[in-house]
């Protein structure tokens, strides 16, 4: 074929259709990036340019149990023989295999300076040395027993494996990452004693479901660490799609520093985050007070990781502190996973975890089929060429004479003895001093223990149910070596539940907690006074002002104010007016609309129920979640119309309500009458002719209903008691027991 052939069609004109031609080209472009470059086969977990560097160490005798050489000259052995690419890029690659923080199961075993957890760069290839580790041997375990097929390298002039053995799951358990054209990969690192276990169950259940496999791994094993917060439903989901994410965050713990003071301390910190970078960006959210609750950031790693969070005070809840901190951070980071593969070395395809698994013992089996064949043949040559050395040693003398008298010895010995020529040729290669140990008893001993071997090795090859046997006991032996006894063996990464969104208020946790008494006047002058002790009776109010309430509470709580006119506002008791003076009108700190006033003042409290309702008495139940407003303008809660105002906002208790009149008539009703709404005009709570309602309690049934008296005395009426009182919601009711306040009011 001419080069001429190899150029897109063209016309008489000599037109070339550039459409057509960039499409071939980049086709073909795309085609090699993904095969030959990004994507690593679902066998061995290796793209070409990490298995070539394997190969050459290994004819470079680069064994566990050998010395290192220099990394220079087997990067140049790569890019001379397997790999014509830049040597910086094969050794960066290399280098990653080397890099314990990197790789989970390092495949080269480095000397000398090859990086670190900060992004530093490894030494030059000329000063760094390296040999494989016992994984990179188990990847070559039985390459030159015809294994896998092989293939001519660029130049022709030498040959390279397509795959390799691969006795180690390795796609699974370093993982793999690559971009490619129109398509990439993403596979995080996992425990090999934990996929050993899944493989070894899988063996047995080819059919298992993602949720069985599970079972054995529950997740990515980080070479960092890290402790994985994703829910297991969402962990499954991706393994069984093959695409997904795992939210990973550091691991911490709290250092007392004394005097009720503390520091948080992280030892591990999420997969392929470059501390050197982490702590910069820590720094610079803090001096761009983006980070609130946090002083400083110290790193004072040596060996291990070591980061120090210095907390803004030490009444910061150390839990609230990491979550506004895991927030803004790669503190917590999410680890992507797309198990996009090449299946068979050729097809790119997306994997569950089963399949990915799967596809590597099927690999195994292929494996163990070819070691084997190749073992029989070996056997059947040595049998064959024993029985001539058996030959020779019975008729050693003519052996001899034929081989110094006849002109053609080998086919007088073919002829003479009835012997192949293989045979033939075996028995003229041996050497003198070969003769003497040529005993019929060991030939025969030999042979025997071959023909033994020979026979197990036919029943293996025809029997799949031992050779997945034999596979059992391979990844059993893995499993053994990588276990508990291993340094490398025990789980890294961890698994935890994170808060849940909304549940941390990081505004409240900078608000320094403090004992305060509040205190709010009749025309809604509003202070804050330092501790619990206050006598709010004898405080100084302006003319013709005075005590509407007092409300003892903390600095960090949230106060809700309701007007007559259904609104709800919220207030930030840290943020109010101190005790000096009179404090300052509500109206100032709120948008309350003219001619409305303030009709309560309460405590918020998380998943507590009000139940509020209009003079008129109409009113529901609602949640106090529900009533906060994030504006100055509030919320509206109670819906009101023409001349009806907002009157009362009690807590809910209990399973019974109580309601009087403005015309003194109790009525007591289940609570489960009415609604829980976030906004409404609600239901009539009880019918009146004339007025509306005075005051409404909810209580317990168990307990009974009790009130109190101008004097102070408290009375309690038990549900028998109360039995004439008893009806539906919106009845009209009968006039109260004895004893009950002239005022109409449950608290005298």
């Amino acid at each position: 074929m001419s080069s001429s052939d190899l150029l897109p069609p063209v016309d008489k004109q000599g037109v070339i259709d550039l459409k057509k031609a960039l499409e071939e080209r980049y086709l073909s472009y795309a085609l090699t990036t993904i095969t030959q470059r990004a994507l690593p086969d679902v066998r061995d977990g290796l793209k070409p340019v990490h298995r070539r560097i394997l190969y050459a160490m290994r004819l470079l005798k680069l064994d566990p149990n050998q010395g290192y050489k220099k990394s220079a000259r087997i990067i140049g052995d790569v890019i001379g023989k397997y790999h014509p690419h830049g040597d910086q890029s094969v050794y960066d690659a290399l280098v990653r295999l080397a890099q314990d923080f990197a790789v989970r199961y390092p495949l080269v075993d480095g000397q000398g300076n090859f990086g670190n957890i900060d992004g530093d760069s490894a030494a030059a290839m000329r000063y760094t040395e390296s040999r494989m580790t016992d994984v990179a041997a188990r990847l070559m375990e039985g390459i030159a027993e015809n294994a896998v097929d092989f293939k001519e390298t660029y130049d022709g002039e030498d040959s390279e494996p397509y795959v390799l053995p691969s006795n180690f799951p390795n796609l699974l358990a370093n993982g793999s990452t690559g971009i490619a054209v129109g398509m990439a990969t993403s596979i995080p690192p996992h425990n090999v004693v934990e996929l050993c276990d899944a493989a070894l169950y899988l063996i047995n259940h080819p059919d298992a479901k993602t949720s069985e496999i599970m079972k054995f791994i529950p997740g990515p094993d980080f070479p960092t660490g890290g402790i994985i917060v994703e829910d297991k439903a969402s962990i499954e989901n991706a393994y069984e799609t093959g695409r997904g994410g795992f939210r990973v965050r550091a691991r911490w713990e709290s250092e007392d520093v004394g005097r009720g003071g503390y520091q948080i301390v992280i030892n591990e910190i999420p997969y392929s985050v470059q501390k050197s970078r982490l702590v910069e960006k820590i720094a610079d959210l803090i001096l761009s007070k983006k980070l609130l609750l946090l002083k400083d950031v110290r790193d004072e790693s040596a060996e291990d990781v070591r980061l120090v969070l210095e907390p803004k005070n030490r009444t910061i809840d150390p839990i609230i502190l990491m979550e506004s901190v895991f927030k803004l951070t790669d503190l917590e980071s999410r680890i992507s996973l797309n198990m996009n593969v090449l299946d068979m070395g050729i097809v790119p395809k997306v994997m569950s975890l089963s399949q990915a698994l799967g596809a590597w013992l099927e690999h195994r089996k292929v494996v163990l089929v070819r070691r084997s064949q190749f073992r029989l043949e070996q056997i059947n040559h040595r049998i064959e060429i024993l029985g001539g050395y058996l030959v020779a040693y019975l008729n050693i003398d003519e052996v001899i004479r034929i081989v110094r008298e006849e002109d053609h010895p080998k086919a007088e010995l073919m002829k003479r003895f009835e012997i192949s020529e293989v045979q033939a040729e075996a028995v003229l290669n041996m050497r003198l001093r070969s003769l003497r140990k040529l005993e019929e008893f060991e030939i025969r001993k030999e042979n025997d223990a071959l023909v033994e071997e020979k026979s197990h090795l036919v029943s293996l090859l025809g029997s799949t149910k031992k050779q997945w046997g034999v596979i059992t006991q391979q990844v059993s032996e893995i499993r053994e070596a990588y276990g508990e006894k291993n340094p490398n063996g025990a789980r890294r990464t961890s698994f935890e539940n994170a808060p849940k969104a909304g549940t941390i208020d990081l505004e409240a946790a900078m608000i320094e907690k403090e004992s305060i008494t509040v205190i709010l006047s009749e025309k809604g002058w509003i202070r804050a006074l330092r501790g619990h002790n206050i006598d709010a009776s004898a405080q100084a109010f302006k003319a013709e002002d005075s005590l509407k309430l007092a409300i003892k509470c903390e600095t960090t709580d949230k106060l809700l104010l309701l007007t007559t006119g259904g609104k709800v506002y919220t207030l930030n008791a840290d943020k109010l007016p101190g005790g000096r003076g009179h404090g300052e009108p509500v109206r100032i700190i709120v948008d309350i609309e003219e001619g409305h006033d303030i009709v309560d003042l309460f405590i918020h409290r998380a998943n507590a129920k009000r139940l509020i309702t209009s003079d008129l008495g109409n009113g529901f139940v609602v949640e106090e979640n529900a009533m906060i407003a994030n504006t100055k303008k509030g919320k509206q809660v109670l819906n009101i119309s023409g001349a009806a105002e907002a009157k009362l906002c009690t807590p809910v208790v209990g399973d019974s309500v109580a309601v009087i009149g403005q015309n003194r008539k109790l009525l007591v009703f289940p609570l489960e009458q009415l609604p829980q709404m976030g906004r409404g005009k609600g239901v009539r709570l009880q019918k009146y002719k004339d007025g509306g309602i005075s005051d409404v309690k909810t209580f317990s049934s168990v307990a009974g209903l009790s009130w109190v008296d101008s004097s102070g005395r408290t009375y309690i009426r038990s549900m028998e008691e109360l039995r004439d009182w008893i009806g539906e919601r919106a009845q009209a009711g009968r006039q109260p027991p004895t004893g009950f306040p002239k005022n109409n009011k449950f608290m005298g």
